[in-house]
């Protein structure tokens, strides 16, 4: 039984209305989403799933250029090109998949619990990078359980419970809310 999913309305980006847009078509435009379980491609190194993120661009240098960025953000990557993407830790494997969003060189990066199943050392790295992504002008939109570090970098929050909102506001707000503060930061 998974969640209802709406069957009206519609979804616009800078204006231009994207839902029943084919996925590259949507790409192009700048949104690239990374989702919960990554999809990545396993039996490829971790080169070839970067560079199957620019995959919009013709030439080398264009296909190449956001691999900078890629790397100065996780570094543990270009320590790793040859290497399979099968081989790699779980956190490793999400830094992968970041990466080959940000290869598309996205103005909006959504993310899909990024933590999930990455031990804490390399929760905090992916958070600081996510921050890092955030400082350069990429807007971010992160569906995560971990509250407390996402409104440590978020500007607005949203408080969904059982797919309704709950609460919504600067990060500020909802931090120090008192209702959020006892049922969901423990305070």
């Amino acid at each position: 039984a998974g969640a209802e999913r709406p069957r009206s309305g519609s979804v616009t980006f800078d204006g231009e209305r994207i839902d029943g847009m084919p996925q590259h078509m949507i790409t192009a435009r700048g949104i690239a989403y990374v989702p919960e379980n990554r999809r990545l491609f396993p039996r490829l190194s971790v080169h070839d799933n970067l560079r199957l993120g620019s995959y919009l661009y013709r030439g080398k240098a264009d296909r190449e250029a956001p691999l900078e960025l890629v790397f100065k953000l996780f570094p543990r990557l270009s320590e790793r090109l040859d290497q399979r993407a099968e081989t790699l830790s779980g956190g490793e494997q999400q830094m992968l998949a970041i990466g080959r969003a940000l290869m598309t060189r996205p103005r909006l990066l959504m993310l899909d619990e990024p933590s999930q199943g990455i031990m804490p050392k390399l929760v905090d790295e992916i958070f600081q990078s996510v921050r890092s992504i955030r400082d350069i002008g990429v807007t971010v939109l992160i569906v995560e359980q971990r509250i407390a570090e996402c409104l440590d970098i978020a500007d607005r929050a949203y408080i969904l419970q059982t797919g309704r909102l709950q609460m919504q506001g600067t990060s500020s707000e909802i931090k120090t809310n008192p209702d959020v503060r006892k049922a969901y930061l423990g305070l």
